[in-house]
């Protein structure tokens, strides 16, 4: 009988689990539970007897992976996996995936939930102003991106987007403008919401060049990685430009200087919240459950994503 750990710090909402544990139920596995740990001996006890594993933001390192004595997949419910070790896995013969599109609309509805918070001047009573007829470029143009311009075009905005993966002919049929350079995009936008993940190119990339040239009322709308930005060349575009704003579901290491001096132009969640909603928590366990199932019934490799 397989063994599956679902290990998450932060637990999925009950009728997720129930639903997850059903889905293994099902194939005949026995599932492990791990929620809410804290000491990470807890977490490399778990796993180590177990063949596959479901996490959310859970941290798999190269410890965890060599503590895993018969692991064979391990699924990130979520779209990112920057908190995997991917080589690790690699070496060890563990298939590592992602559940992408299952948090996208979540990830959407709360960068337009910042952009009105912010708009309308956190709704102190002063005046604000519209989203309707402003520019918006989408960085990245994958599942979240397609959601964002679905809502932007409902606010009445006009989308364009940069993508150098996605086809222009693709990008058109959603009503959305094709540009053909970050600099472009960042140059004719008014806001721009940002949706590359982290790696070795596109860490640090968005940087002071490039956010100097928004035009005014430039705001940043980061629902990706704070890593992607450059934290120095942030702060210098909020210190020049007093039109300039920063909204972000991870607050930067910088946030208490930006807050301290720009407190009326940044909005930071209080935690990670992209995917906290109960639609999404559901949508992406059971993802991860059908394609632990799939990958031990059928060999299916679909989302993986080490090599």
């Amino acid at each position: 009988m397989k063994k599956i750990l679902i290990a998450t710090e932060k637990p999925f909402a009950p009728v997720a689990v129930e639903g997850i544990k059903k889905v293994f139920a099902d194939a005949g596995y026995e599932v492990v539970l791990l929620e809410k740990y804290t000491d990470k001996a807890d977490l490399l006890n778990a796993v180590a007897q177990v063949d596959g594993m479901i996490i959310r933001s859970d941290q798999v390192t190269d410890e965890v992976v060599a503590a895993a004595q018969k692991l064979k997949i391990v699924v990130r419910a979520g779209a990112g996996y920057d908190n995997i070790d991917l080589a690790a896995c690699t070496q060890k013969d563990v298939v590592a995936m992602n559940t992408p599109g299952q948090n996208s609309n979540a990830v959407a509805e709360l960068a337009f939930g910042m952009m009105l918070y912010n708009a309308r001047k956190a709704f102190n009573g002063a005046s604000g102003v519209e989203l309707r007829d402003k520019k918006i470029g989408i960085h990245a143009y994958g599942n979240v991106g397609k959601y964002v311009a679905t809502i932007a075009k409902g606010f009445g905005m006009t989308v364009y987007a940069h993508d150098p993966f996605v086809k222009n002919e693709e990008i058109e049929k959603d009503g959305v403008i094709p540009v053909g350079s970050v600099e472009e995009l960042y140059a004719t936008c008014k806001y721009i919401s940002l949706h590359i993940p982290a790696n070795d190119k596109t860490k640090k990339s968005i940087n002071y060049d490039l956010l100097k040239t928004m035009p005014k009322g430039g705001t940043l709308v980061n629902t990706a990685r704070k890593e992607v930005i450059d934290e120095d060349g942030l702060m210098k575009v909020m210190e020049e430009r007093a039109d300039f704003c920063y909204l972000s579901d991870l607050a930067p290491d910088c946030k208490d200087a930006l807050i301290e001096k720009y407190a009326d132009r940044v909005v930071f969640t209080a935690k990670k919240m992209g995917a906290q909603t109960s639609e999404a928590n559901i949508n992406a366990g059971l993802a991860a459950a059908k394609q632990i199932v799939d990958f031990f019934e059928k060999g299916d490799t679909t989302f993986k994503v080490n090599k």
